[in-house]
């Protein structure tokens, strides 16, 4: 039995893959938006083992999603799933400051990994529009380039893509005498799931589709 942690498992493909694991025997952690999607995310999978709560349109919610979590582990597996869409959405700002495309599916979950126990395994879910992102370094958050919801989503897709290369850093273990023992390095890796049956998405990207999970 491994024990995991799905952020976006409150819907769509992140609760899929919850009622999955659950039945197969694993001990799951679910994450929900707030305490509304919570409810829905523990009605849903009444096996899972815990909902931590936590909005990663903020900075302050998401380091405290991240410690709540870390209480509930150590984790096996982490599965970054929560995302938002692009669309034909006007740019929103969060109360952060930052662009919220790129604060919910790029900046979160590195903070998140930064501050949770180090798994065994990450996994970030991407999908293929990371083949048509473009990474603007000096205007990551379109403030000076013409805003455009589909390409800001494929950017942060191919963020993502490039997300396991950053974090496969060495682990450290000690032995019994408390000696650093010799570093393994975290399995990581980046998946396009696809679109789970019971979520609804019509048309292509940039038609004004949204998909939202976080």
């Amino acid at each position: 039995m491994a024990t995991i942690f799905i952020t976006g498992s409150s819907a769509g493909i992140g609760r899929e893959t919850a009622e999955t694991l659950v039945h197969m025997g694993h001990r799951v952690v679910l994450h929900a938006r707030d305490n509304a999607r919570a409810r829905d995310a523990e009605e849903a999978v009444p096996g899972a083992a815990a909902v931590v709560v936590g909005d990663l349109a903020s900075l302050d919610q998401t380091r405290a999603l991240g410690e709540a979590a870390r209480d509930e582990g150590p984790f096996d597996v982490v599965i970054h799933n929560a995302g938002v869409g692009g669309g034909n959405s006007p740019r929103t700002v969060t109360v952060d400051g930052l662009e919220r495309i790129f604060q919910i599916n790029a900046l979160a979950p590195y903070v998140l990994t930064a501050i949770m126990q180090r798994p065994a395994r990450l996994i970030y879910l991407s999908s293929g529009l990371h083949e048509r992102g473009t990474a603007v370094l000096d205007d990551l958050q379109f403030a000076r380039r013409r805003w455009d919801a589909g390409q800001a989503h494929s950017d942060r897709e191919q963020a993502l893509a490039g997300s396991p290369h950053q974090r496969r850093r060495p682990r450290l273990d000690k032995d019994a005498h408390g000696r650093v023992a010799r570093p393994r390095p975290a399995a990581a890796g980046c998946r396009d799931p696809g679109l789970a049956g019971h979520q609804r998405r019509t048309g292509g990207p940039g038609d004004g589709a949204v998909l939202e999970t976080a």
